[in-house]
This record gives structure tokens, C-alpha cells and sequence, in this order.
């Protein structure tokens, strides 16, 4: 049997420095840029950039209409054309092979963001959204590029025979279509889906069909959004064709679009508390 002194001598801690359990855990900036970036995002000011892609899906489709004839974003206009191209009524050579790339690589796009972002975790983390709008950003800047480059005719009216069909230029209609798809899968992500920002239709039918469509502006966000989406599309698709008949190249405004969403790329990474993250 063991002395009461054994005993006592053995229930003392020791006077090491402890088990690592029994260290205060410090917290690394690996782990602190880990933690900021697998936090959810603040969905109440979700429809922000939404309303700016709203701009950016007019500015582009006016841009990529008069130069190509094909849409990227809208794609109700898009089967439209290629209805029409079967039955040999579209006044432009091929374009129906232009709508069909246009509304082929948009559904890729749909498909193809929605299981990104269940791959990395979820729509509403930030690391989704800095992923789901850096590509976004890539995809344009390479169209731009191609454009910009001459590889594409990027002239503003084409300076090339209307008959001579230049299939090189499904690669710019595929890279902005595909791009355009992760917008209207962002924005069903963040929920909120009275700004998709690619489907102008919808938006206006709910938009007048609101039971409290002139209720004062603070009692109605969602009427709100969706009035400030419709003219900031319509603003777009203007801007889109005055920038290419002062420039007289579809370039510029495909860089354009490419600065604005890298500017939202860079909004959701969340500045402000990642640099409060890494001071404490």
C-alpha cells in the first residue's frame, strides 16, 4: 500500500512545461486566412455587386450583338436566333452557330459553376465567391485578349465581308457565355433572386406585377432591386454601344468588364475584417 507522502508526491504536477493541450493555443496567420476565408459572407448586402453585374450583362451583351450578332448573357434571344437560322430566315451567315455556342456553353457554364461551388463547400463562403468571380474575371480577360490581339476581328462595324463566316470567333462568344452563367448561379446562391442578373424578362414581369409596386421606398427592397437591375442593364447595353462606336473596337469594353469584376472579386474577399482577423 502506498504512504500518504507517495501519494502526494504524485498528484503534484510536474514542473515541466505541460502537455501541449495545456499550452495557450496560438493561432497562426495559415490558420487565421483559413478561418477568414471559410467564413459565410454577409448576404444582407449580397445584391451590391449583383445589381453591378446587372451593368456589366448590358454592357456586354451591346457589345457582343453589334459586333457578332449573338448574345452571351440573355439567352431567350438566343433561341430565337437559332429557330430562325433553321429555318433559313437569319439575316447573318451562321449566326444561328454563334446563338447555339452562346446558349450551349451558358448551360456548361450553369452546370459547371453550380458543382464548383459545392466542391469547394458551398455558395456562401468566401473562398467560393473569390473563386467563382476570379474565374469569371479570367474568362473575360481572355476574350479580351483574343479580341484586343487580332487573333478575333475586334473592329467596331467589322471591317470583313459579312458573307466570310470566321468561326474563330465562337472562342470569345464561348469564354463570355460560359462566364456569364456564374452570375445568375451566384446570384440564386446568395439568395437573392430578384436581381439574376442575366434574365431581364423575368425581372421585369415581377417588377410591375408587384402587389405593392407603389408602396414608399423603404416598405418595398425587393421592387427596389429590381427596378435599379432593370435600368442599370438598359444603362449598360447603352454605355456598351456608345464605347464601341467612340473606340471602334468591341476591346475596350470587354476590358471594362473585366476591371469591374475584379473589383468584385477583390469586394468579397472581405478587407476590412481580414485586416481585423490579422491583428488580433
Amino acid at each position: 500500500m502506498m504512504s500518504n507522502p507517495e501519494k502526494l508526491e504524485e498528484a503534484q504536477p510536474s514542473s515541466g512545461s505541460g502537455t501541449g493541450s495545456e499550452q495557450e493555443h496560438v493561432p497562426t496567420v495559415k490558420g487565421k486566412l483559413s478561418t477568414h476565408f471559410s467564413s459565410n459572407v454577409d448576404t444582407r448586402a449580397g445584391y451590391i455587386p449583383l445589381l453591378v453585374l446587372c451593368f456589366v450583362t448590358g454592357l456586354t451583351d451591346g457589345t457582343l450583338y453589334n459586333a457578332y450578332g449573338t448574345f452571351v448573357s440573355m439567352q431567350t434571344g438566343n433561341t430565337i436566333f437559332i429557330a430562325l437560322g433553321t429555318s433559313g430566315q437569319n439575316n447573318r451567315p451562321y449566326g444561328w452557330a454563334r446563338s447555339l455556342c452562346s446558349l450551349g456553353c451558358f448551360a456548361i457554364g450553369c452546370v459547371s459553376f453550380a458543382r464548383l461551388h459545392k466542391l469547394i463547400g458551398g455558395h456562401r463562403l468566401r473562398r467560393t465567391l473569390l473563386v467563382s468571380f476570379g474565374l469569371q474575371t479570367i474568362c473575360v480577360a481572355a476574350a479580351a485578349s483574343i479580341i484586343q490581339g487580332g487573333i478575333i476581328d475586334g473592329t467596331y462595324p467589322a471591317r470583313g465581308d459579312p458573307n466570310n463566316v470566321n468561326f474563330t470567333e465562337l472562342a470569345a462568344v464561348a469564354l463570355l457565355s460560359f462566364q456569364a452563367a456564374g452570375q445568375i448561379v451566384n446570384s440564386r446562391g446568395l439568395g437573392v433572386s430578384e436581381v439574376p442578373t442575366v434574365v431581364i424578362t423575368t425581372l421585369l414581369c415581377d417588377l410591375v406585377s408587384d402587389e405593392h409596386l407603389l408602396v414608399g421606398l423603404s416598405k418595398n427592397g425587393r421592387r427596389n432591386r429590381r427596378a435599379i437591375a432593370f435600368v442599370l442593364t438598359l444603362t449598360g447595353a447603352i454605355c456598351g454601344g456608345w464605347i464601341s462606336r467612340a473606340t471602334h473596337q468591341v476591346g475596350p469594353c470587354l476590358w471594362l468588364v473585366a476591371a469591374i469584376k475584379a473589383t468584385i472579386t477583390m469586394y468579397w474577399m472581405g478587407w476590412i475584417p481580414l485586416l481585423k482577423t490579422m491583428r488580433n
